[in-house]
């Protein structure tokens, strides 16, 4: 519950990328995930893999896939395809066509992005211009969550279910002495979700 496992924590940044290259969030999303390598009481209660299929209201798909095992190939990064080619979009920030020739390549320069954000925001406090990222950050983690509950509960999910969910991993009391909101039990493990049995109230399959 810390993180809202790992899709949530680290890869939002990746579903983030495509969501902007779209100009909005999917809609609807599946996907299939679990515990392969991660079955220790030290593990929590979090997954080691999703795969989550994402679509968008214009009939486009995001594939998303995310995992963390040792020993396994890599890769953090983004790619999109199109009818007239292929973006790269980590690594060498091209686009190709359908023959594999590079028709456009990032040619460097321009600020480093981490500096650039908190220029923006330093120039919207100087000068008092509205600065406000909050809905954009929102569906980002919107994103992130309903594909953790598609993976979680093998289901159909659709970001008005997602959104209407009553799904809470807050804590009730924000504090140090403050309760969790999932707890192990006697034996230190905590509950797992199972696709199939899990529920979030989304109920259509």
């Amino acid at each position: 519950w810390l993180c809202g496992d790992h899709i949530t924590e680290q890869h939002i940044h990746n579903l983030d990328v495509i969501n902007w290259i779209k100009g909005t969030h999917p809609t609807s999303c599946q996907g299939l995930g679990g515990r392969e390598v991660r079955r220790g009481i030290d593990h929590g209660e979090i997954y080691d893999h999703h795969a989550v299929e994402y679509k968008y209201d214009d009939g486009s798909y995001m594939f998303s896939q995310c995992r963390h095992i040792r020993g396994c190939w890599n890769s953090v990064s983004e790619h999109v395809q199109g009818t007239k080619g292929r973006g790269t979009v980590s690594g060498p920030h091209m686009l190709t066509d359908n023959n594999g020739e590079t028709i456009w390549r990032f040619g460097g320069g321009g600020k480093n992005p981490y500096q650039q954000e908190h220029d923006d925001l330093f120039d919207a406090i100087r000068n008092n211009k509205p600065f406000n990222e909050a809905e954009y950050g929102a569906y980002s983690s919107l994103t992130s969550v309903m594909g953790r509950m598609a993976t979680y509960s093998g289901r159909m999910v659709t970001a008005e279910e997602a959104l209407n969910s009553d799904e809470n991993t807050m804590p009730e009391i924000l504090g140090w002495e403050a309760a969790p909101p999932t707890l192990p039990d006697e034996n230190g493990r905590y509950a797992i979700a199972i696709p199939g049995k899990t529920r979030f109230g989304v109920e259509k399959v």
